[in-house]
């Protein structure tokens, strides 16, 4: 039999091994409620529903939610009843969930990241946060307002040829692999740590015209190669799921970045931070990565609403430095760079 703490461990067994009974029984939840959700992924149209189409209905942002956005969301709503969670939060709800009345633990969640990908068969998936509470009585929104620290578990699922559960209890970030032909899941990676050197970086290129000249100033020493500050070529990567940026960089390097713009929604990054940004924050730190709003660690943070939005930049320590050393510089005048001059790259 395998041992607990080996790779291919029974992802229970392990949970068993490595986390406080509690916290065991709620991320065992969430990879029980991820299976099912990701046989109706798999299936598609042949699940007897259009899962792409809309509900008519908007979730907390405005987005219009997928009959897949609401369906995930009961999956692990219903998922985590009687695991000791007291309440949950979720993109597609306004207000926290009441669960369990002698819980002491709550979840924030993303039930499906990457949800507009769903009729285009790209990866996509579940990010997930386990806050400790102390309130009793009526469940209230600013329970779930602590800095991204004060998370006992965090993690994420994927949705893609695969389906991985990678997850972390604050003892190292390791991923488990589900098997159907076994009906289980199993560890396949322990105490993952974010290579050092890659040559990638994840950002949405469309939007350059609206970053901050801090972003720029980074993204152009990238787009300059070999013959630039950097003295490597760079490749860019988007796939406008964060799980998969997230997952690819714990496994290959790299950074990730979604920053604020001069977009009007945007002021404030586009990723929400309790159900988003701690939990990848989490989980990036405990595989020896950083991750930062430009200028603060995103794990130091306190979100001042449950919807809240942040910049999120994380990936390699030595790439969120690099980012990071531009915003502590303050502005980059754009008519300076290279890529910005007569004969630059950026134009004709």
């Amino acid at each position: 039999m395998t041992e607990a703490g080996a790779i291919g461990a029974q992802l229970d067994h392990f949970l068993d091994s490595h986390a406080q009974p509690e916290i065991a029984a709620i991320l065992g939840a969430m990879a029980r409620a991820a299976v099912g959700v990701a046989a109706l992924i798999r299936r598609g149209p042949l699940a007897g529903a259009d899962l792409a189409a809309t509900t008519g209905d908007a979730n907390n942002d405005g987005d219009v939610q997928k009959l897949l956005d609401v369906t995930a969301d009961k999956a692990f709503l219903d998922g985590l009843r009687g695991c000791g969670v007291r309440a949950l939060i979720s993109e597609e709800a306004d207000e926290p969930a009441a669960l369990d009345a002698d819980g002491r633990f709550l979840v924030a969640i993303d039930p499906l990241d990457g949800s507009s990908n769903i009729d285009t068969n790209i990866s996509i998936g579940t990010i997930f946060s386990v806050l400790e509470s102390q309130a009793r009585g009526p469940v209230a929104a600013a329970e779930f307002l602590q800095p991204g620290r004060a998370q006992r578990a965090a993690g994420f699922v994927m949705y893609g040829p695969q389906t991985t559960f990678v997850f972390s209890v604050g003892a190292g970030t390791h991923a488990a692999l589900y098997d159907p032909e076994r009906d289980d899941w199993f560890v396949t990676r322990l105490n993952m740590t974010i290579p050092a050197g890659s040559t990638e970086y994840a950002i949405n290129a469309s939007n350059y015209r609206h970053w901050s000249n801090p972003v720029k100033a980074y993204i152009e020493e990238c787009l300059a190669g070999a013959e630039g500050p950097r003295g490597k070529n760079f490749n860019m990567r988007w796939v406008a799921a964060v799980v998969c940026d997230a997952y690819r960089i714990l496994v290959r390097g790299g950074v990730f970045l979604y920053p604020a713009d001069d977009r009007r929604g945007y002021e404030k990054g586009r990723l929400r931070h309790c159900y988003e940004a701690s939990p990848l924050a989490f989980v990036i730190e405990q595989a020896g990565g950083a991750a930062t709003n430009g200028l603060e660690d995103i794990l130091d943070l306190t979100p001042r609403g449950i919807h809240d939005r942040v910049p999120l930049i994380f990936g390699a320590r030595e790439k969120v430095e690099g980012v990071r050393s531009h915003f502590r510089r303050g502005d980059y005048p754009a008519d300076r760079s290279p890529l910005f001059s007569n004969r630059g790259l950026l134009r004709s």
